[in-house]
C-alpha cells in the first residue's frame, strides 16, 4: 500500500521557521528522526520511506501553499496513492498553539492551501492534521501573523509537539483513521 503524506508550507529560507510552515516542520523532523532525505522533483520535494512493508511518501510541495493542490494531485497519481491514503498538514489559526487535530474530512477553514486542495482534488474527503499555531493577531495582521517566526516559548514547545506528529503519521499508516483520531484527539 502507498501512502502521500504532504506537509503545507512555502519554499525558500524566507519562510522556512514561520508558523504557515509548520507542514514543511513536520516533515522534515520525520525525516531526520527515520533516516531518509527529499529530492527536488516536479511540483516538490518528495521522499520514500519504506517501513514494514508499507511505502510511504513524504511531499513538500514547491508550489507555495496557495496552490499546493497541483502537487498533491499530481504525486497522488503519479504514486497511484488512494485518497484514503493521502494526509495533509497544516497550520491552524483556530486552534491554540499546539493543540493537534487530526479529522478524516472537513472544510477549508480558511486556509488557502486548503481551499486549493479541496478545489483541485474535487472533494474535502481525505485526511488533514492540523497544528494549532494560535490567532495571537490583531484584526487585518492574519497574513502578517502566519507568515512570522515562531516566540521563543513556542520554539522551545515545538520538539515535543513534532514528535507527536511523527507518531500521528505512523499511526494513521499502520492503524488507519479512526484508530488515529481515537488515540491522539483525546485533549
Amino acid at each position: 500500500m502507498n501512502y502521500l503524506i504532504a506537509g503545507l508550507g512555502n519554499i525558500g529560507e524566507k519562510y522556512a521557521q514561520t508558523r504557515h510552515n509548520i507542514g514543511f516542520m513536520v516533515l522534515d523532523k520525520v525525516s531526520s528522526l527515520s533516516n531518509f532525505s527529499f529530492s527536488d522533483k516536479r511540483y516538490g520535494f518528495i521522499a520514500e520511506h519504506l517501513l514494514k512493508g508499507r511505502k510511504i511518501y513524504f511531499l513538500k510541495p514547491s508550489t507555495f501553499m496557495n496552490l499546493s493542490g497541483i502537487a498533491i494531485n499530481y504525486w497522488l497519481k503519479k504514486l497511484d496513492v488512494q485518497l484514503d491514503n493521502l494526509l495533509v498538514i497544516c497550520d491552524d489559526i483556530a486552534l491554540p498553539f499546539g493543540k493537534i487535530r487530526l479529522r478524516s474530512k472537513g472544510s477549508d477553514g480558511g486556509h488557502n492551501g486548503l481551499i486549493n486542495i479541496i478545489e483541485v482534488l474535487g472533494t474535502q474527503n481525505f485526511a488533514r492534521l492540523r497544528f494549532g499555531i494560535g490567532n495571537n493577531f490583531e484584526k487585518g495582521q492574519q497574513v502578517n501573523y502566519v507568515l512570522s517566526n515562531f516566540n521563543e516559548n513556542e520554539l522551545n514547545e515545538l520538539p515535543e509537539k513534532l514528535l507527536i506528529c511523527r507518531d500521528i503519521i505512523y499511526s494513521f499508516v499502520f492503524q488507519g483513521i479512526n484508530s488515529t483520531m481515537n488515540n491522539f484527539n483525546k485533549n
